[in-house]
């Protein structure tokens, strides 16, 4: 391969995203999910690994979260050398590595999404239960964006969405803990797949045909890694909902079949057009 010209201009150094989270040895969601979603929208990904999952199509068979001073070592590396426009969390483990990341994320100046991860697609429980309280009290007031499911609402408010015109009392009951912004997914609605964006005044109503495909491992993760995305690279929360709804839409319909179970997401799919 060729050496760049001599008078060649410098190559612009990308939007850099963090995201703070689990590892998913499947690759279907999790860090690996974040990273490839970053590389598709065209932002740097950087990671913090907050937990180490053994997973695959099946479920998750093991889960080990790493030291917080591991993860506040990881978190301090990036952003102080590097620098960050936007954060993504997901899987925290526990109360500890919730409330550290909370304290980290306040001293950082970019825009945070949270998706507050309580259970895997499988229903493999990512998030103790001491830690609800550290994720309502100390992580959501710190989110630009929190972008829970119809299963997390239920953990973190005791109300249960069965219809799309209960989505406005939910996320009323999620911004309530302090997030700017949150993102009511109603993916396990029945029609189609819909979802409220809010601040408490404007609503923005996302929706987008459901397609008849099992494989849907890593839709949260790539969710949340495409708002972050977009909002690295300066758009408002509204207009990254709406460009990572779309993403996330084309990589549900392009879902594949890995393993026994549910295959993930393909979060290449533009590029296989």
């Amino acid at each position: 391969m060729s050496a760049p010209s001599r008078g060649a201009a410098p190559r612009t150094t990308p939007p850099r995203v963090l995201t703070v989270a689990g590892s998913d040895s499947g690759g279907g969601a999790g860090i690996q999910a974040d990273l490839k979603t970053m590389l598709a929208l065209g932002v740097h990904g950087m990671s913090v690994v907050t937990a180490v999952t053994a997973q695959n199509s099946v479920g998750v068979q093991g889960a080990w979260e790493l030291p917080v001073e591991a993860v506040r070592a990881q978190y301090r590396s990036v952003v102080d050398d590097i620098g960050v426009q936007a954060v993504k969390t997901g899987m925290l483990a526990s109360a500890g590595l919730v409330e550290a990341v909370a304290e980290l994320l306040a001293g950082t100046r970019a825009p945070v999404v949270v998706d507050p991860v309580g259970v895997s697609k499988h229903g493999d429980p990512l998030l103790a239960a001491s830690a609800l309280d550290s994720v309502r009290t100390k992580l959501l007031p710190v989110a630009t964006v929190a972008t829970p499911n119809l299963d997390e609402v239920v953990q973190l408010t005791g109300m249960r969405v069965t219809s799309e015109e209960q989505l406005p009392r939910a996320a009323a009951a999620v911004l309530g803990f302090g997030p700017r912004w949150v993102l009511i997914k109603g993916g396990h609605l029945a029609g189609d797949a819909v979802d409220l964006l809010t601040d408490g005044s404007a609503e923005h109503w996302l929706r987008a045909p459901r397609h008849d495909n099992r494989h849907t491992h890593g839709t949260g993760c790539t969710l949340a890694s495409a708002i972050a995305s977009g909002l690295a690279k300066g758009q408002s929360v509204p207009e990254a909902a709406r460009a990572a709804k779309e993403y996330v839409t084309g990589a549900i319909a392009a879902g594949f079949a890995l393993g026994d179970g549910i295959g993930p997401v393909d979060h290449g799919w533009r590029g296989r057009l």
